[in-house]
């Protein structure tokens, strides 16, 4: 279809929608949602080039709008938020309104701090060596209420109370809805463990699916959430005396229509391909977590016996491993792996483009994870562990940084410009941080998450 066929067809849909403007949306280096919105009757002017943006916009972190100069970035260069029209979705939250993710272009080129754009080669290679990527994040969400005092929980239920569903129903419901009407499939809801917390889950979809629906996922949450006179965070850890939040990716590989990780005869029931790919994400996890959980208030979740991935283990049906393959009911053997080591402060693009790159990197070279643990590795000694090759994970953002800066395989993946902007954006972040008080650090970060 030419390019004025399809502005014509894009046109007619927003206009009997009724829809006035359409949100161009990127997510930056410290994994705030932005965008730009396009008035429908000026669409013919940024329908095919899309809206300007400074170049410094992926150098600003999550503190403040300013560019961090480490980024190499600064006021200089403008670069093009092109719509990517397969993405287009009506709001349903924002009746009057529609959104679309954009890509980040520079000289007519992808442009190479653009996560979207990473993501998307990281897809092109695995699909070079014969491997479709399907997956999910499962989120974990606060609803809260302001107060006088600050914000505090909606209820004190405890986990999947049906108390707890009653009196979030209406909000839930709204939530289930907008995500449906967005054309993301709703597969389960339970209340969690923290009072006022909740989990939804989606169904799996091709990994640039997958991210773009973590941003519309976070986007509906909170937008509903609103208009109930609610503010939901995804915030990794919201009160010391309560769960924190994570967001699990849940991870296959397919070739030709076909799961490539059940194999009944392979260790845990999964195939050679599997069992290697989970090792790169193992191997590579210590830096990963850099840009899976990439917040200093993410390591105030991951902590032994708060089933959140603390060791670098895996196992079968292990909620304590870093990486847990999920038995299935239905066939002998797993039909996907769950990397627990994440939270929704990560840039959904950046976490799963990087999760791509470490299992790839396991399967070029053939490596192995060691055996699956049965047991909670917090309950080991530190020699038990150490004869098993458990390893505890990095405690703080800073440890994780160390780790990436010294990894070539995430880093040449990433390509230089974008590593060097994400990593400065995380040092600022971390050097800023890394002092506060724990009420000091979720008051700026409980609504930017």
């Amino acid at each position: 279809m030419s390019e004025n066929n399809t502005f014509e067809k894009v046109k007619k849909s927003l206009q009997d929608a009724g829809t006035r403007f359409v949100r161009i949306l990127w997510c930056d280096n410290a994994n705030i949602i932005r965008g730009k919105a396009v008035h429908v009757g000026m669409l013919s002017h940024y329908f095919e080039h899309g809206v300007g943006i400074s170049a410094g916009q992926q150098g600003v972190p999550v503190m403040y709008d300013a560019v961090v100069p480490e980024t190499g970035l600064g006021p200089v260069g403008e670069i093009r938020l092109v719509p990517d029209w397969s993405s287009l979705t009506l709001l349903p939250y924002s009746p009057g309104h529609a959104r679309v993710m954009g890509n980040m272009v520079y000289h007519g080129e992808p442009w190479g701090l653009c996560p979207r754009s990473f993501l998307i080669r990281m897809i092109e290679t695995a699909k070079s060596q014969g491997l479709e990527i399907r997956a999910a994040f499962e989120n974990e969400f606060y609803l809260l209420q302001q107060t006088s005092q600050g914000f505090v929980s909606r209820d004190s239920t405890v986990f999947a109370s049906t108390q707890a569903m009653d009196m979030n129903q209406e909000v839930i419901d709204e939530i289930a809805d907008a995500l449906i009407a967005q054309g993301i499939p709703v597969e389960q809801y339970y209340p969690e463990s923290g009072p006022g917390q909740h989990e939804i889950s989606v169904r799996y979809t091709n990994a640039l699916h997958c991210a773009d629906w973590q941003i519309a996922f976070r986007e509906t949450v909170r937008a509903v959430a609103y208009r109930h006179n609610l503010t939901a965070s995804f915030l990794p850890k919201i009160f010391l005396d309560a769960a924190g939040s994570g967001c699990h990716i849940h991870l296959s590989l397919w070739h030709n229509g076909q799961n490539l990780l059940p194999d009944a005869k392979g260790v845990c029931g999964l195939s050679k391909v599997a069992i290697a790919f989970i090792a790169g994400i193992l191997h590579h996890l210590p830096a990963l977590m850099t840009l899976t959980t990439p917040s200093v208030n993410s390591y105030r979740r991951i902590r032994p016996h708060s089933w959140s991935g603390a060791f670098r283990c895996w196992g079968l049906d292990n909620r304590e491993a870093a990486l847990r393959v999920p038995s299935s009911p239905a066939i002998t053997s797993p039909t996907h792996f769950e990397l627990k080591t994440v939270d929704a402060s990560a840039n959904p693009y950046l976490a799963l483009g990087a999760v791509i790159a470490a299992g790839l990197d396991g399967v070029q070279r053939g490596l192995e994870p060691g055996n699956p643990i049965a047991v909670d590795p917090g309950h080991l000694s530190v020699d038990e562990r150490h004869v098993m090759g458990i390893d505890p994970l990095p405690t703080n953002l800073g440890e994780a940084l160390a780790h990436l800066k010294q990894n070539d395989v995430l880093l040449n993946a990433l390509n230089p410009q974008l590593s060097q902007a994400f990593l400065a954006v995380r040092q600022a972040e971390w050097e800023t941080m890394k002092d506060w008080e724990f009420t000091e650090e979720v008051k700026l970060l409980l609504e930017r998450y």
